[in-house]
């Protein structure tokens, strides 16, 4: 979509039909089990680690169905806008936010790429993708992080693609 058409409102913006998804996203990634039940840091580093984690299975399981470029593009751009704000907010300026976001889309394609393989292989890749990426206040509690991304993979996976769309994610 050009950017007058963004800002003269002449197309709907592709996104909206994916922010009820990120919506969910930070939501569950919010969740406070994450952090008193699986050792997360209760940090602002923590906070991102989870937003990542749980946006990364969301794009695996995207992934999953094929065809869902544009929609892993969308999520993308909700997840740089929000990250973009929350470095305002924090103060950073124009020179330096740049860089940051692109910092935080590489670890985030890095990340994508770590719990794919952990996913797709024996449990210890993925505790080992977990202890890299996740900061933890409890480092022993990394393989209970990782039987929750487990049960929540399971549950994207029972998602369907509308389920998706709309925010939702089965029991």
């Amino acid at each position: 979509m050009s950017l007058l058409a963004r800002l003269f409102g002449t197309s709907p913006d592709p996104r909206e039909e994916w922010r009820a998804l990120w919506h969910r996203v930070v939501g569950e990634a919010r969740d406070p089990d994450w952090y008193r039940m699986c050792g997360v840091a209760d940090t602002i580093e923590g906070r991102y680690d989870m937003i990542t984690l749980v946006l990364a299975l969301v794009m695996l399981r995207m992934e999953d169905e094929g065809d869902m470029a544009p929609a892993t593009a969308r999520m993308t751009e909700l997840f740089a806008e929000d990250m973009e704000g929350q470095l305002r907010e924090a103060g950073i300026g124009d020179p330096t936010v740049g860089k940051k976001i692109s910092t935080l889309m590489a670890s985030m394609n890095g990340r994508i790429g770590a719990y794919r393989e952990g996913l797709r292989s024996d449990p210890s890749v993925l505790v080992d993708a977990v202890r890299r990426n996740v900061t933890m206040a409890q480092p022993d509690a990394a393989e209970a992080l990782v039987q929750r991304m487990a049960a929540l993979h399971a549950r994207l996976a029972r998602t369907t693609m509308d389920g998706l769309r709309k925010g939702e994610i089965a029991a």
